[in-house]
């Protein structure tokens, strides 16, 4: 196993390009100059996940990962534990999810966070265009405050975690 290298890692991914499917790096980059002086704090952001990211995960005490959910409400909130999700895919796989990467890291190198979570908001369009849609736009204060009370609580290494929140 390998030493711990953050308390916290914040991991986001999405394309700026395409509308709401920003709203992860938008997060990351609000998280990155709110926790800049945390050393403990490591904040990851790509465009997507792949699979060297398991090696972050692996090294990490807790993990946020953040994404757009385009299957939710457009605007809505959602914070909820995530899992180690099957076999992880093989190497040419377009996209890993939260799921997928906690088994890789698992897998490659024998260890995951305590606590792993993913903090979605829902996606009003995905177009090709640059921005975020009104109902994400609205939904930021929210998420952004969520986000930044769970990183204190992971931090503070609350040993018992609460209900996931939805809105």
């Amino acid at each position: 196993m390998k030493p711990i290298s953050a308390r916290c890692l914040i991991l986001a991914c999405g394309n700026t390009l395409r509308e709401d499917d920003g709203v992860g790096p938008f997060l990351a980059a609000q998280a990155e100059r709110r926790f800049a002086g945390e050393s403990q704090v490591r904040v990851i952001c790509r465009q997507q996940w792949t699979p060297e990211l398991a090696e972050d995960i692996a090294g990490s005490e807790s993990v946020v990962f953040l994404d757009c959910a385009a299957n939710a409400r457009p605007g809505s909130v959602q914070l909820a534990p995530v899992e180690p999700g099957g076999k992880a895919p093989g190497l040419a796989t377009h996209h890993f999810g939260a799921a997928e990467l906690l088994s890789l890291s698992k897998e490659l190198y024998g260890s995951l966070p305590r606590i792993s979570l993913l903090l979605t908001i829902g996606a009003g369009s995905l177009e090709l265009r640059e921005g975020l849609s009104s109902a994400v736009n609205e939904a930021l204060p929210e998420a952004s405050l969520l986000l930044e009370r769970t990183v204190q609580r992971l931090l503070a290494n609350t040993a018992s975690w609460t209900q996931p929140h939805r809105a």
